[in-house]
């Protein structure tokens, strides 16, 4: 199979045989992606899950689930939302934290939702991110588990991940996403993010990470920096 455009010319970055060979082994060692996969937090529509992803910001799992549990036990859709204050939402979401940005924010979405798509959650990530509160992590999200279109959203983990073994490179998530949409091959895109967040979450610690029992440490730049340091 072809692989995408990359920079192979930068150390920093694997070649693309490299992101091929990575990707074969996650494959083999990491979870992929269920057949009961739902949107964000398991929520059951796009509209949902896209309050979901906003709540989510900044915000534990937990903490995450008791807001998004509280509001769509007033309102459901956007018409409904609109209905209650800002100060309704605020309170209603408020074990997530920033909830007063976050609840003028839901606010704005349902009115550009309703003004500009009557209503219905787009199913482009230009159109997601046209929408106040949607960045790139959220709209790939969205696409990915609310209308299973093939996309590696990058989260934490996988901006780890891919910037620390080097499969692709960006000082921001949004920036290592563009990388990465470059860089891997079509066939990993439908479940790639869940191999990659997975790896993260077992493996590719933030602050210890697994790197002498790694699958992967014969292709991290990482690892190679540390084995150059100690040699």
């Amino acid at each position: 199979m072809a692989l995408r455009k990359t920079n192979s010319t930068n150390p920093a970055l694997l070649s693309p045989a490299e992101v091929e060979e990575m990707f074969r082994i996650l494959r083999e060692r990491m979870p992929g992606r269920t057949q009961d996969a739902k949107g964000p937090k398991d929520q059951p529509d796009p509209f949902r899950s896209c309050i979901s992803c906003m709540l989510s910001a900044q915000s534990r799992d937990q903490n995450t689930r008791l807001a998004t549990t509280a509001l769509f036990q007033l309102a459901r859709r956007p018409e409904e939302m609109l209905r209650l204050s800002q100060a309704e939402i605020a309170a209603a979401i408020k074990p997530c934290g920033l909830y007063n940005s976050k609840a003028k924010n839901i606010r704005r979405f349902c009115e550009a939702l309703l003004t500009k798509f009557d209503g219905g959650v787009p199913r482009t990530r230009a159109e997601l991110m046209s929408l106040p509160g949607i960045g790139r992590k959220c709209a790939d999200i969205v696409l990915q588990f609310a209308f299973d279109i093939d996309v590696i959203a990058v989260d934490t983990h996988v901006h780890r991940v891919c910037n620390r073994t080097g499969l692709a490179i960006g000082k921001t998530a949004d920036a290592t996403a563009r990388s990465l949409e470059e860089r891997a091959p079509e066939w990993t895109l439908h479940t790639g993010h869940f191999w990659l967040i997975q790896f993260g979450k077992q493996i590719c610690h933030a602050r210890a990470p697994r790197c002498e029992t790694c699958p992967l440490n014969h292709l991290c730049r990482y690892y190679r920096s540390v084995e150059n340091a100690d040699a």
